[in-house]
């Protein structure tokens, strides 16, 4: 039995879903038998390319194309069911199976008054606004944590959702109102439950025991992790995060299963960082670098096509994200980027306000003030798509991974360069030259 755990190792956006993809094909040996997503909803999206074509998987676990595959949105997910039922229309006008599709009748709902209340929160912080993509994830999070939410199963008790949307609806049209936000009417909600609920129906599922018998019968699972290390509600650069937990010890919660199952850790890492709205990226670049990053990585939010703020590759955040996730693996994703650049930098410590230079951590308010302290590595002047093998790459391209290996504390067992499903290169151990 193995239970790998992807999550990302940065700001989020890090390429998990192609990883996942990858390695729920069986391309990379044995194929998934399930894909579980452990926590968040449909304020990320995953791209996946392969023969299907290219999707942006907002809820769907990106093991959807494997149909031997069971694929589980898990109970530390939140659902908007419009969004999935218009995600899953899409894959099966692609040719796409759903009949392994399963979603926990435990999963909290994302109804439309959370992402009123998510947009018109967000405008009442004027300059102070956080980012947020206004898909409700906080407000969900939150009714949840408040025992207020309503659960995907909650869907299939038309009767009993009535009566809790009844309770709840006052409540929340007296805040939607106080921000000039339109009332949420009860009727029209209702029935927009029934519908959701006719197209849901066959795929809700009480999941536990799927998890459980896959785990019994030493299959191979997959906990798809969404955002990265920090974006982590406890653990990143808090007030500048999402409100679930994306580290891998929130897997096993999400999913449904004993924190000693797990298996493998494999944090998936961009060749450069990227992140999507405001808060701290210390190695941002706002010239033509940071330019070229965007363009040649086509770095536009999957969610809101929001461009991504690009900047070199930040070893402090990756120490950091090795710690809390305890990676055994790692997967650099979108080295074919850095072709033809004739230099790179790898931030290796932060000079603090005092002068002092730090290789850890500091706190959020801290690390909005920090100085990146870069080392300078020589790029390579020929491109690395072509590459299958270690071999193939320049022996430049090489360092630089190597180098991503020490300073991270874990090493690397794949190397993405370009975004389809066979661009990318098995890591043969070796020895370091």
């Amino acid at each position: 039995m193995s239970v790998i755990a992807i999550v990302g190792a940065q700001w989020g956006d890090e390429g998990k879903g192609r990883v996942v993809d990858y390695l729920a094909s069986g391309e990379a040996g044995r194929p998934a038998d399930m894909v579980i997503r452990f926590q968040g909803g449909d304020n990320a999206g995953h791209t996946v390319v392969n023969r299907f074509g290219e999707f942006k998987l907002h809820l769907v676990p990106s093991g959807i194309f494997n149909p031997d595959t069971r694929c589980v949105v898990g109970t530390g997910c939140v659902v908007n069911p419009e969004t999935l039922v218009a995600e899953m229309d899409d894959l099966r006008a692609a040719g796409v199976s759903l009949d392994n599709l399963f979603v926990s009748s435990r999963a909290h709902l994302i109804l439309p008054y959370h992402r009123q209340l998510d947009g018109l929160e967000e405008r009442a912080r004027g300059e102070k606004a956080i980012g947020t993509t206004k898909r409700g994830i906080g407000p969900v999070y939150a009714d949840k944590a408040a025992r207020w939410g309503l659960r995907v199963g909650d869907l299939l008790r038309p009767d009993w959702l009535r009566e809790r949307l009844a309770a709840l609806l006052p409540r929340k049209n007296q805040t939607i109102t106080h921000f000039g936000g339109e009332p949420v009417d009860l009727d029209t909600l209702t029935a927009q439950c029934l519908h959701w609920a006719e197209h849901l129906r066959p795929h809700v599922a009480d999941t536990l025991p799927l998890v459980r018998a896959a785990v019994g019968a030493d299959q191979t699972l997959l906990l798809e992790g969404q955002l990265g290390v920090m974006r982590d509600l406890d653990w990143g650069a808090y007030p500048y995060v999402t409100s679930s937990n994306p580290l891998a010890s929130f897997g096993p919660v999400g999913a449904g299963l004993p924190i000693q199952a797990v298996t493998d850790v494999i944090g998936v890492v961009k060749a450069y960082v990227t992140a999507v709205g405001a808060g701290p990226l210390p190695t941002e670049l706002t010239d033509a670098t940071g330019d070229r990053l965007r363009q040649v990585g086509r770095e536009y939010g999957a969610t809101t096509g929001r461009p991504r703020r690009c900047g070199w590759l930040d070893a402090v955040a990756l120490d950091y994200a090795n710690w809390l996730n305890g990676f055994t693996g790692l997967v650099v994703t979108k080295l074919d980027v850095l072709d033809g650049m004739p230099e790179l930098k790898i931030c290796t410590g932060y000079r603090l306000p005092s002068g002092q230079v730090t290789d850890r951590m500091p706190d959020p308010a801290t690390l909005e003030a920090v100085e990146p302290v870069y080392e300078t590595w020589p790029g390579w002047d020929r491109p690395t798509t072509t590459a299958r093998r270690w071999d193939d790459l320049p022996g430049t391209a090489q360092r630089y991974l190597r180098r991503i290996e020490e300073l991270t504390g874990a090493p690397i067992r794949w190397v993405s360069v370009g975004p389809e499903r066979e661009a990318i290169i098995e890591m043969q151990r070796a020895a370091p030259e």
